[in-house]
């Protein structure tokens, strides 16, 4: 007998798991559901609810003129490369997010009629957002209803669009203001529906 108190572990089954948040900068391949991924929509008759697909993110809706935000929330950045694979079918646009906060967002969107905007991006209420557009432009190398990759380098005053690993446009923003934030990605349905969106991959760089 030695008299000490054994030691009892508290039941591990109790608490609930903390999944381990990604590295700062990853690539997200969409094999499981995350719990980082937190989507938003605006407009729209139907509730959107995205699904994982053969290591993809699928987003379909039937109705038109909906717009779909996910933001990925472990990390904030000031300056960051965001990258993804996207397919759209038969219309409407995949998007990229970078510093999005409380304050609103930057939105890199890329249609499949092959037209480009970036848009300023803030919640009014929920499911109501308001989009100041800060370009709008047609890209020879556009064609999202094939498999593209999009790119969004978010760096200091200006933003970077790239398609395709090339740089289609550098894009002032010295006067929206935004600092810092989290990424994320968009999808938008136009007139023609139903429509369907697949991401292969998110990937995050410096």
């Amino acid at each position: 007998e030695s008299g000490s108190t054994p030691q009892t572990a508290a039941p591990t089954e109790a608490l609930p798991a903390t999944p381990t948040p990604p590295a700062l900068y990853f690539t997200e391949e969409f094999d499981a559901p995350s719990p980082y991924w937190e989507f938003l929509q605006a407009g729209g008759a139907t509730d959107l609810t995205p699904s994982i697909e053969n290591g993809s993110l699928r987003i379909d809706t039937s109705s038109p003129d909906t717009w779909f935000v996910g933001v990925h929330t472990a990390h904030s950045y000031a300056n960051v490369f965001v990258r993804a694979k996207a397919t759209i079918s038969p219309s409407g646009s995949v998007g990229l997010i970078c510093r999005y906060s409380t304050d609103g967002w930057y939105e890199f969107n890329a249609a499949a009629d092959g037209t480009y905007s970036v848009l300023l991006g803030q919640w009014l209420s929920p499911r109501v957002a308001k989009y100041i557009p800060i370009i709008n432009d047609k890209g020879k190398q556009l064609t999202v209803n094939t498999a593209n990759e999009i790119g969004l380098f978010c760096e200091d005053n200006f933003l970077h669009l790239y398609v395709n690993d090339t740089l289609i446009r550098r894009v002032d923003i010295t006067n929206y203001g935004l600092i810092e934030g989290s990424i994320g990605i968009t999808v938008s349905s136009f007139a023609e529906v139903p429509m369907s969106a697949i991401f292969e991959f998110v990937s995050v760089s410096e």
